[in-house]
């Protein structure tokens, strides 16, 4: 049809863990999990999650805009958060203190924008 055209918006949330995805730990030692994650176009009331082994919650937070750090919603005790939003680079790294033998397994960092019609 003459007159119609047909616009794509691309909207791109990009979250990184790093050079390599395997990391390993001491026993009784912290270790770092790395997260970062970048967006076209910023964000405004994004929420970033940690999963270990997929379903197992340990970290919920949430980041009202480039200008603020992340306020806590929930951790396990065990996590700290050691990111920064207002930097450079969205880090919204933790670190798992005092490493134990049940904690080997899958770590996944979740984030959802939904000023990119809630990429994730």
């Amino acid at each position: 049809l003459p007159g119609l055209h047909i616009f794509t918006i691309a909207f791109a949330l990009e979250v990184s863990v790093g050079k390599t995805n395997t990391v390993t730990a001491l026993n009784n030692s912290n270790v770092l999990l790395p997260c970062t994650f970048t967006t076209c176009i910023g964000f405004q009331d994004l929420v970033f999650t940690w999963y270990f082994n997929s379903t197992e919650l340990i970290y919920h937070g949430k980041i009202k805009n480039k200008a603020t750090e992340p306020t806590l919603i929930w951790h396990n005790p065990r996590v700290e958060f050691v990111g920064s939003t207002t930097k450079k680079d969205n880090n919204i790294s933790i670190v798992l203190n005092g490493v134990e033998f049940s904690d080997a397994g899958k770590y996944t960092c979740h984030v959802k924008n939904p000023k990119e019609r809630n990429a994730q």
